[in-house]
């Protein structure tokens, strides 16, 4: 796999999704900042963080994450901790997170996703740059709950896609990998 570009990624990205032009206009302005804080834990100015949404060997259903501290269903991801490899970052948490072996990263983004995290403790509120990948799984779906779970659950990827009480931008997920 050839090095992982961000600047590239997001090119591609808006062309193929016109729609998301304001989206990717703020990640590129993070992006070109150019400071060392875009890729570790810089509350500022917001940081990048990879995620991925699992999907099952028949790209039929998705391995979801209760997530501990924010008490909702939601894909595995995390923090880039200096890591400029977003889609390196993103294979690393979902691994983690599901105890999944044999995971396939498929090229290019599936979504990218600005949201607010609040203040926690002494952690002052900041913004993720959060971008998204499609991982499947090829080698068995036994997962393991990690500590940063609640538990884990392999849903249909219709079921995300249409029930409101997701998250809109996991639900956004779900219907392009539906849409193939």
């Amino acid at each position: 796999m050839p090095p992982f570009d961000l600047a590239a990624e997001l090119a591609a990205f808006a062309a193929r999704h016109p729609g998301a032009a304001d989206t990717v206009a703020l990640f590129r302005q993070r992006l070109a900042a150019g400071d060392a804080g875009a890729f570790a834990r810089c509350p500022a100015q917001g940081h990048f963080t990879g995620s991925a949404l699992v999907v099952s060997a028949d790209r039929q259903r998705t391995l979801l994450t209760h997530h501990r501290k924010l008490g909702r269903w939601l894909q595995p991801g995390g923090h880039a901790d200096g890591e400029a490899d977003l889609a390196r970052v993103a294979l690393r948490e979902a691994e983690e997170e599901t105890g999944l072996a044999g995971l396939h990263l498929h090229p290019g983004l599936l979504d990218l996703d600005r949201h607010w995290i609040p203040e926690r403790g002494s952690e002052p509120g900041h913004w993720h740059y959060d971008v998204r990948f499609l991982v499947q799984a090829t080698a068995g779906e036994d997962f393991v709950v990690g500590p940063e779970s609640n538990d884990l659950a392999w849903w249909p990827l219709r079921q995300v896609a249409d029930d409101a009480g997701f998250d809109a931008s996991l639900r956004r997920m779900a219907e392009r990998v539906l849409q193939g």
